[in-house]
C-alpha cells in the first residue's frame, strides 16, 4: 500500500486489546469510507487480545498495522516468556495469542511509509521513526524533536506517532506531527480518539461511546480476571492527561521536571 497515493487516511493507535471502543471508531463515516486505516501500534496488550486482532484483520488491504512496543512485548512473552510485563495484562494476553497472532504481531514493520494525497511521503510510527518506545510529548523542546526526527529525509512531510495515548498535532520546524490520542487507554479525555488526513488537512477526532456499555461489554467479553476494573481505570480516563504529561515528560530528556511514578498503574505505553 505504501507505493500508491492514497486519499483519505484515518489514524488510530493504542486500541490496547479494547473491542466495544475500537467498534465504535471504526463504525465511523469517515473511518469506513478512508482508503487505509493507519494503526500506530499498541494493538492487542489488553483484555481482549484476539478479538482486536481479528478485526483488525477484516479491515484486509486497507489496515496498515505498525508496530508498538506492547506488541513486541507480546511476542517476547508468548513464544519463551522473556521481556518487560510493564502490568498484570501484558503476560496474560499474550498467553491468550494463537499462533498467526504471535506472527502477525512478530512481522509488523516500523517504522512504515506511506504516500498521502496532499501530503506527499507520510511516516507512520509508535514512538519515534527510530524506536519504538521513544517519548516525544506535544511541549518537547525542538531539540528533542530535531534529535529523534533527524534520520528523516527532507521531503518527509508528516509523521504519524503514538504511544503516549494523548493526541496532538504540531509543526516541527515545517514537518507535522500528528498523534491521535488512544482508542482503548486514553488519558484525559473518556471515548476513542483519532485522526483525519483528507485533502492536506488533518483533523483531531474523538469517537464518545456509552462508557458504562464499553466497561461491561469489557467484563463480558474477556476472560481475564481482572478485565472490570481494568476496564473502569482505562476506558473512564482515571488519569488524565496533565497526569500522564508529569510521568512522561521526563522521558523525553528534559531535566526541568522530577521523575513521576506510573500513569494510573501503567508504567509503558
Amino acid at each position: 500500500m505504501g507505493a500508491s497515493e492514497l486519499g483519505a487516511v484515518a489514524v488510530l493507535s493504542d486500541v490496547h486489546g479494547v473491542l466495544p471502543v475500537l467498534e465504535a471508531v471504526l463504525d465511523e463515516p469517515d473511518v469506513r469510507a478512508a482508503d487505509a486505516v493507519v494503526v500506530t501500534g499498541d494493538h492487542a496488550a489488553g483484555p481482549q487480545p484476539v478479538a482486536v486482532l481479528d478485526r483488525l484483520r477484516a479491515l484486509g488491504d486497507r489496515a496498515v498495522l505498525v508496530r508498538g512496543n506492547a506488541d513486541r512485548e507480546l511476542v517476547a512473552h508468548a513464544r519463551d516468556g522473556s521481556g518487560p510485563a510493564p502490568d498484570p495484562v501484558t503476560p496474560w494476553a499474550a498467553a491468550q495469542l494463537r499462533p498467526s497472532d504471535v506472527a502477525l504481531l512478530a512481522g509488523l514493520p516500523h517504522p512504515v511509509e506511506l504516500r498521502v494525497r496532499g501530503f506527499g511521503r507520510v511516516v507512520a510510527c509508535h514512538g519515534t521513526p527510530r524506536d519504538d518506545e521513544e517519548v516525544v510529548l506535544v511541549d518537547s523542546s525542538l531539540e528533542r524533536w530535531a534529535e529523534v526526527l533527524g534520520g528523516l529525509d527532507d521531503d518527509v512531510t508528516t509523521v504519524l506517532c503514538g504511544h503516549t495515548h494523548m493526541p496532538f498535532v504540531r509543526l516541527v520546524d515545517r514537518r507535522l506531527v500528528v498523534n491521535p490520542g488512544s482508542v482503548g487507554m486514553p488519558y484525559g479525555r473518556a471515548g476513542g480518539s483519532w485522526a483525519l488526513l483528507r485533502d492536506g488537512q488533518v483533523e483531531l477526532r474523538h469517537t464518545a461511546v456509552d462508557v458504562d456499555a464499553a466497561v461491561a461489554a469489557v467484563a463480558a467479553g474477556s476472560a481475564y480476571p481482572d478485565a472490570r476494573a481494568w476496564a473502569d481505570e482505562y476506558l473512564r480516563s482515571a488519569a488524565s492527561d496533565a497526569d500522564a504529561l508529569r510521568v512522561f515528560g521526563p522521558r523525553d530528556g528534559r531535566e526541568a521536571r522530577p521523575a513521576g511514578g506510573d500513569v494510573e498503574g501503567q508504567s509503558s505505553s
